[in-house]
This record gives structure tokens, sequence and C-alpha cells, in this order.
């Protein structure tokens, strides 16, 4: 799989020193404000497979800002990690594409605090370079011949796939159905499929290797994203302070420069 390359950005000065230390404290989470003593040590992030690029590219900006820390992800579709966490993966931060898969964490109490939304995603049809099956509508995907492949439906980027295909009176049946967005994206760029549903964030991210094709039915389907502290995370302190990184507006700058939306 080919993804955008990352690179690492340093905090601008007017986020560095006390103004960083006020921003933290105004967008932590209900659990506490972090102090500045708390922000040391390993982070892990669980986090929707979508969010890979933005938030690998922000694990480098906080471990600038946080000589000492570390942040190590996990990324993969939002209702496996769930799963995970409920079964008692440890982690400290859950990052979902999606309220219905966040919810599963929240319905098991596993989370210490209120979910809050920080960017939205909307659904993007990839194709080949150069689109030789001229796909131009979500109900060409329906055409006799053509390969697609569709994210899970338990995923929220399937279930969104899903949503606007039932809107629009559509059945598709895919050639396969993958566990997370990226593996979607993976099948066209390898040209195992002609097309896929994913995100516009992963047409972004694959810098050339498909092309988008937007669609309007996509409009009625945007997944909400949330983020939430975990309840038994490891290292709380410096949760709170990646959680408010994220909210940011420098947190929000490289997420929608990656293509999100904002709530």
């Amino acid at each position: 799989m080919t993804t955008r390359p990352t690179h690492r950005r340093t905090l601008q000065p007017a986020v560095g020193g006390t103004a960083l230390l006020l921003a933290l404290s105004a967008c932590s989470s209900s659990a506490g404000a972090s102090s500045a003593g708390d922000v040391k040590g390993t982070v892990t992030v669980f986090a929707a497979a979508s969010l890979k690029e933005s938030f690998t590219e922000l694990g480098e900006e906080f471990e600038a800002a946080h000589p000492g820390t570390k942040v190590t992800f996990n990324f993969g579709g939002s209702d496996a990690l769930a799963a995970g966490i409920t079964s008692g993966a440890p982690a400290d931060v859950f990052a979902a594409a999606s309220p219905k898969t966040m919810q599963i964490v929240t319905d098991a109490k596993d989370a210490a605090g209120e979910p809050a939304t920080f960017v939205r995603n909307q659904l993007e049809i990839a194709v080949v370079p150069g689109n030789p099956e001229n796909v131009a509508t979500l109900e060409d995907l329906t055409e006799p011949g053509l390969k697609v492949a569709l994210c899970a439906k338990e995923v929220p980027c399937g279930a969104a796939a899903q949503k606007a295909l039932d809107g629009a009176g559509l059945r598709l049946t895919p050639v396969s159905y993958e566990q997370d967005v990226k593996s979607a994206l993976t099948k066209v760029q390898l040209k195992e499929v002609d097309a896929s549903v994913v995100y516009k964030t992963d047409v972004q991210a694959a810098a050339g290797k498909v092309e988008g094709v937007e669609f309007p039915e996509s409009a009625g389907t945007v997944n909400d994203y949330p983020i939430v502290l975990l309840k038994d995370a490891p290292n709380a302190g410096a949760a709170e302070a990646f959680i408010a990184l994220v909210r940011s507006g420098q947190g929000r700058k490289v997420l929608t420069e990656a293509g999100f939306l904002t709530p």
C-alpha cells in the first residue's frame, strides 16, 4: 500500500510554551487537565485506518513538543478496534470513524468521559488511474462485469457506502468485503478491482495512485469521527495532552489539509 509521505512538522511558536499548556488545558477531557509533568512516556492510540497519515503526523508533532514521549498507533477498522478495547487491550485513546463504533466502547463503560467529534469524512469512489471503466456515478458500480470492493458492513466506511446504495435504491454485490478502508483502497491500487468506495481523505493520501470520483449520494452519509480518553488508560495525563493537540487549531489544520471536514 502506498501512502502519502509524512513529514515532521514543528509546532508554530504561537502554540509553544505557555500558550501550548493553555491550549491543552482548554481542550482536555472531563477527566481533568494534565500538567506539564504528566506529559511523558508512551501514549497508545487506537485509531480508524483513515486517520493513519494525519495522526502519524500529529504523533510526530506531539513527540517534538514533549521530549521523552512516544506515540504508538494501532490503526484498523473501528469495529475491530472497539472490540479489542472492550476485551481489555491496553490503550489510552480511541478515535473512531463513526459514533456507532464509538458506542461499543461507551456502552461497555470503557470511556473516561464523553467522546468529542473532532472531524468528519465523506465518501468518494476510488478508481484506477485514467478511469478506464469510465465510472462516473454510484449507479455505474452496479454495471455487470465491473469489479468493486467495499468495506465490510460492520466498518464505518462500509456502513456509509451501504446507506448510500440503499438511499439510491441500488443493489451491489462486490467481489470482496474488506476489513478497513485502507484494504479497500489497496485493491484499487493493485488493480485487483476496478473501483472501491472509500473516503475522500484516502483518495488524497494515495497521491495519484488512484483517482477519485465524487457522487452526490455521499452528502447524506458523512461520518462524524469521535475521540475519547479511555477509562483504564495507562498514561492518562499524556493521553489528554494528545487529545488536546488533535482538537486544537494546529490539529485541525493537519486534519483539514488531509481532506477531513470540520465538525
